[in-house]
């Protein structure tokens, strides 16, 4: 992706390392054909998975660290000017809040699909970005209570369009 592009819909996927790491991985036909540039955190699991993908890393731990999400929200600053997505989608966790922030401001199509571990109610993440993101998506039907969340499936039972 490179500035000015937005008219081929590139994409910035914001995931941390782990579950929310392979839930992004399994929403592949959502984005395979698009630009895309990967924010993440340094692990293992991501050296690996995403070894033929253009990968930013951010600054964690991010859980409730008030430092890393101002170091994270620098960071965001640069990369969303440098890269200009016209859409930042994030299946968690809290790296994605410093994107969503930026991108709202920004006006950038933000689309969070909560963890599938969430099944009664969202975690901190997901409470802080809802009122920030376009499209809200729960992988749980007893979810879908909330006013803009949509249940289409679980990334586990490979039921998501």
């Amino acid at each position: 992706m490179t500035r000015g592009r937005r008219d081929r819909e590139g994409v910035l996927l914001v995931a941390s390392p782990g579950g929310h790491l392979l839930q992004m991985l399994a929403l592949e036909p959502a984005w395979r054909d698009r630009d895309r540039v990967w924010v993440t955190l340094r692990s293992p699991d991501v050296t690996y998975l995403l070894r033929e993908e253009r990968v930013i890393y951010g600054h964690g731990p991010t859980h409730r660290n008030v430092p890393n999400f101002f170091r994270n929200l620098r960071a965001a600053w640069r990369v969303l000017r440098r890269e200009d997505p016209a859409v930042i989608v994030s299946t968690g966790a809290g790296l994605a809040l410093p994107y969503f922030v930026l991108g709202k401001l920004q006006r950038r199509r933000l689309v969070y699909v909560e963890s599938i571990t969430r099944v009664e109610k969202l975690a901190l993440t997901g409470r802080l970005v809802y009122p920030l993101a376009d499209s809200f998506f729960v992988q749980w039907s007893s979810l879908e209570r909330l006013d803009r969340a949509r249940f289409h499936g679980s990334v586990a039972d490979g039921s998501t369009a």
